[in-house]
């Protein structure tokens, strides 16, 4: 096993938790986490990532787990979150790292190369892949779910969510793993299910978990993840999705050559988002300079990293290797 340590860095004026592994003069690869995540989501790849000779960097991104809870919703845009990553390298001397991006992990390692390309050696995202909205997206949301409950749409405001997710954090993550994993997909495709928008929650849309969960995630598991939110809330992390439009807003007209480094992709063949977004991963290869290519791991939902790890790293330490 490789060693992780953890640290408290400072970077853009808060402190940022970091999970470390891997030789010091390794190259850098920095490990974003998506919603409802932490660092902890990086486990099994932090520990393949340390033996192949990396220097891994996991952090807990702002407004999660141990790092800075911002107060004001706009401290969760593109803008600070990708300055976080800046500062993140600037801490430890790297002029550039190799960003490796799940769920809104993946979003803002687009956003980071999109508004400096110059600090990215590559980019290897999983789950969402890269687009380029034509209008502000909560905006395109509205139309297309015109009365029908859509769960971005459902974080907008500040407080119903909040609410809903620490009146009980621990069934709430525990559902949500359970719900947008292969199995809860395979059973029922949750995350796009046809509900009123009016007195519908989050929650509702999810269903139950089973009493015995897939092997992929434990009960300790789950723990880790309900200990961190039980402290930290869930503002931080939902306030993300409330800076969608700002975000769209700093970016819309960047074009994708501003790409020009490797990409690679890789999706759960069951991930919700790939029934959100259809088609998306395959346009990147006619937009990307250097798209070397995406992977679908079969039964694999949304946790494609935590659920098939083996095939996850596989795919990652080939890209790695393959990008220098």
């Amino acid at each position: 096993m490789s060693e992780i340590t953890h640290e408290q860095v400072p970077t853009n004026g808060i402190e940022l938790h970091v999970a470390v592994t891997g030789p010091k003069d390794g190259t850098p690869v920095v490990l974003c986490h998506g919603f409802p995540e932490l660092w902890y989501s990086w486990r099994h790849q932090l520990d393949a990532l340390g033996q192949a000779g990396y220097r891994a960097m996991a952090p807990d991104l702002r407004g999660y787990g141990a790092s800075t809870l911002s107060s004001e919703v706009s401290d969760y845009g593109s803008d600070k979150l990708t300055g976080d990553l800046c500062g993140l390298l600037d801490h430890y001397g790297y002029d550039k790292a190799n960003f490796v991006g799940h769920d809104w992990g993946a979003m803002l390692v687009w956003e980071m190369g999109r508004l400096h390309p110059e600090r990215v050696s590559s980019i290897f995202n999983m789950s969402v892949p890269y687009s380029a909205a034509p209008a502000p997206p909560t905006e395109i949301f509205q139309v297309i779910f015109e009365g029908k409950f859509f769960y971005m749409l459902y974080f907008q405001p500040v407080g119903p969510a909040e609410a809903e997710f620490e009146a009980d954090p621990r069934h709430f993550l525990r559902t949500m793993l359970y719900a947008a994993g292969g199995e809860g997909m395979a059973n029922a495709n949750a995350l796009v299910v046809d509900a009123p928008a009016e007195g519908t929650k989050f929650m509702d849309i999810l269903g139950e978990a089973p009493a015995q969960l897939p092997d992929w995630i434990t009960e300790d598991d789950v723990d880790v993840y309900a200990d961190a939110f039980n402290k930290s809330g869930f503002f931080g992390p939902v306030s993300f999705y409330r800076n969608m439009d700002a975000n769209w807003g700093r970016s819309n007209g960047i074009e994708p050559s501003v790409y020009a480094y490797p990409v690679g992709f890789i999706t759960g063949s069951l991930d919700p988002v790939n029934f959100m977004m259809p088609g998306a991963a395959e346009a990147m290869a006619g937009v990307m300079p250097d798209f070397r290519g995406g992977t679908v791991v079969e039964g694999a939902g949304h946790w494609v990293q935590q659920e098939k790890p083996d095939e996850v790293n596989a795919a990652l330490l080939q890209f790695l290797a393959d990008v220098g």
